[in-house]
């Protein structure tokens, strides 16, 4: 069946029971503009000024991109593992809160620990922010919050590893926090038409920012030695800087992005207490099935990219026994490829839209992770050959996942509903962390944990290829673009 063919399937498919009737106005007003186009202001001004807001939001990418590249992926995983080995007792366990733990599986548990807190703040935030209409001033918080905790790992040395769990938790968490209200802007500054590339281009300036400070990083760890540096300085100063990059480039979606003035529904007054509002819109998302569908596929296959994403680095340094240098590389290549990679996917969702895209890098994922499993140990070559596929289909399906979604949305809902989706993103991509933490508990091996992962997109592919994605627009309220 090709492409057209699909669409006209779907097209003829009956939209979603009650869903001109669940459109409030306010929601009516934003299709109709961006039906037109426009984003409030009339023409030329409205389009230059919408394009101005999408330059300033990409920058937000580039701002938090390298916590996840040289923090969480790279750095923190291998370095906060050998703090807790160094704390460990005789039979490699630490004991937090008098709980046995295998030191090899204290980072894990700490990714774990992290987003379950973030489930429990998302939500509120998301909805404190739909009702107030200040998104801004909570991003802002949630921002500094993540790069002030991610500077402080500076301070981690000798068995500090509580230390690092804590800080580790509080700027996971923050970055959740902070991605739900900058991805609740990608329906409001920009048109149904352009919402996949916008969304890619914003993945594709963070892994430009995660390929330029693996760079700066990559110079410093390898020659920490003519700067005078130990190796575990070196890796302070790397996991330090990334917190001030943060900070500093959050600067430039701050002063860009601009608030919508809220219309209130009859009983939405400030005095509904965070739970209220966080129930009410668990009820509000059953009027929308298929979203929740998607919603529910993405949280499974997507656990799974979480989880490479955060782990790739234990596996590459305990079980391939590769060194530090050879792990940065391979990130970098990824960095480098995911550029490309979300923009090439970018355009094929234009062709072929994006969810037949999407369910093709799940398929690629799936083989990619098979393929890791037979890596052979002290063979960097063939690491770089696994991280170039992951670079090509990392950022693509991670873009088109969020673009696909904030079509799914209705119109003056978008940061209650993407805390949703950030809880599908990280705050409930806990149960990956957990499986491969708890296989490698049971075996010792993390072939076998690799391994585990694969389980994760077999099963969001089945569940994202059953959503019929047409229809979930029409009832959310939402003008269908020509390719979804």
């Amino acid at each position: 069946m090709s492409a057209e063919d699909s669409r006209t399937t779907e097209e003829a498919e009956p939209a979603e029971p009650g869903a001109e009737d669940g459109r409030s106005a306010a929601a009516t007003t934003a299709v109709a503009a961006a039906e037109a186009g426009e984003t409030g202001e009339a023409g030329e001004a409205g389009a230059a000024a919408r394009k101005r807001e999408q330059r300033g939001w990409y920058f937000y990418d580039f701002a938090v991109s390298v916590y996840s590249a040289s923090v969480l992926t790279v750095f923190l995983g291998p370095y906060l593992t050998s703090v807790a080995k160094a704390a460990a007792d005789a039979e490699g366990f630490v004991h937090p809160l008098g709980i046995p733990v295998r030191a090899g599986s204290f980072f894990a548990y700490s990714v774990s620990a992290s987003v379950i807190l973030a489930v429990l703040l998302m939500p509120l935030v998301g909805a404190a922010a739909d009702r107030s209409g200040r998104k801004k001033p909570l991003l802002a918080v949630a921002a500094y919050t993540g790069a002030a905790a991610t500077a402080g790992m500076f301070f981690l040395g000798g068995e500090r590893y509580l230390l690092g769990g804590l800080l580790l938790i509080v700027a996971n968490a923050s970055l959740s926090v902070s991605m739900v209200l900058y991805n609740a802007y990608l329906p409001q500054i920009s048109t149904p038409d352009e919402r996949d590339t916008v969304s890619s281009r914003g993945w594709a300036f963070g892994y430009t920012a995660g390929s330029v400070m693996l760079v700066l990083n990559l110079v410093l760890y390898m020659g920490h030695d003519s700067f005078g540096l130990t190796e575990g300085m070196a890796v302070r100063i790397c996991l330090a800087s990334a917190g001030l990059w943060w900070g500093a480039f959050a600067l430039i979606p701050l002063r860009r992005l601009r608030d919508r003035a809220v219309v209130r529904e009859p009983g939405a007054g400030p005095a509904v207490s965070g739970w209220k509002q966080l129930v009410a819109t668990l009820k509000d998302m059953r009027r929308y099935p298929l979203t929740l569908s998607f919603l529910l596929a993405y949280l499974i296959y997507n656990d799974g990219v979480q989880t490479v994403i955060s782990q790739a680095s234990i596996y590459g340094s305990e079980e391939l026994e590769l060194d530090q240098s050879t792990l940065i590389g391979a990130v970098l290549l990824v960095q480098v490829l995911a550029v490309g990679g979300a923009l090439g996917m970018g355009r094929l969702a234009r062709i072929y839209g994006a969810k037949r895209t999407i369910l093709g890098s799940l398929a690629a994922w799936g083989v990619t992770l098979a393929v890791g499993y037979f890596l052979p140990a002290r063979t960097p070559v063939w690491f770089f050959a696994l991280a170039a596929m992951i670079g090509l289909v990392l950022g693509g399906s991670q873009a088109l996942s969020r673009s696909l979604f904030s079509h799914l949305v209705p119109a003056g809902k978008e940061a209650e509903y993407f805390s949703a989706y950030e809880m599908s993103d990280r705050g409930l991509s806990w149960v990956g962390p957990l499986v491969f933490g708890l296989t490698y508990q049971l075996t010792g091996s993390y072939r076998d944990a690799i391994i585990s992962l694969v389980a994760f997109f077999a099963l969001g592919f089945v569940l994202l290829a059953r959503v019929p994605v047409r229809r979930a627009v029409e009832a959310a309220g939402n003008p269908v673009p020509e390719r979804i």
